[in-house]
């Protein structure tokens, strides 16, 4: 994905979008503000102004260490091999950077915009970032940190890129559903459709996994 500092000054430039944001949103605040929204879309927790910054706070830590552990996971995994692709992990850990980037913009639109359909949001975004995956799956080769790290894909390599080829197709299709599912469907409805394709976006590669285990790890036809 390109130099390493470059991508990073990138990374910084989104982490720091929400700060920005909620800079320009803090003069014109009440003295309370919305922090937590329930499965409906509505506040159901609020504190006192300067938790607008709560969320960028958490959602940039969390953005930071993502990204440099997968950037440099051949230095913390211990199956460092040359096969790994720095490439494609720095690619995962920029896209959850942006997702977490967005998702904190979301909820602070939310904050001061109270009434909006805020679920008409998330679960579309969580669709897309589900088939994005879905898209890259395939391609991640065996590690201890990113995949299904079940103990047959540990075990054996080509268990691990059956699985991964299978997952990606189900995060894939999965992914698209719970997007169109997250524009169609009500805030419970679309909460319940959520959970139930998470489900089987983990259970599909897990059993075929374990089928192929089974079977003395040979791909089926």
């Amino acid at each position: 994905m390109g130099n390493k500092k470059i991508v990073l000054f990138y990374v910084l430039i989104l982490m720091g979008i929400p700060f920005i944001y909620a800079a320009y949103l803090y003069p014109n605040l009440p003295a309370v503000i919305p922090t937590h929204f329930n499965i409906k879309g509505e506040a159901d927790g609020f504190g006192g102004k300067d938790s607008i910054y709560l969320g960028p706070i958490i959602f940039g830590i969390a953005s930071l260490f993502t990204y440099f552990l997968l950037a440099n996971i051949k230095n913390f995994d211990p199956k460092r091999t040359q096969q790994l692709d720095d490439g494609l992990f720095q690619k995962f850990g920029f896209l959850t950077v942006l997702f977490l980037s967005v998702l904190s913009l979301v909820l602070l639109y939310a904050t001061t915009h109270q009434g909006i359909p805020i679920e008409k949001l998330l679960f579309p975004m969580l669709g897309l970032a589900f088939a994005a995956m879905g898209i890259y799956m395939p391609k991640i080769k065996q590690n201890y940190f990113a995949g299904f790290k079940l103990p047959w894909t540990l075990d054996n390599e080509d268990n691990w890129n059956a699985t991964h080829r299978i997952a990606g197709k189900a995060w894939l299709y999965g992914g698209i559903f719970q997007f169109i599912a997250g524009i169609a469907f009500s805030s419970v409805t679309s909460f319940v459709i959520f959970f139930i394709d998470m489900i089987i976006m983990v259970l599909v590669p897990t059993i075929y996994s374990y089928r192929m285990f089974k079977n003395g790890n040979k791909v089926s036809p």
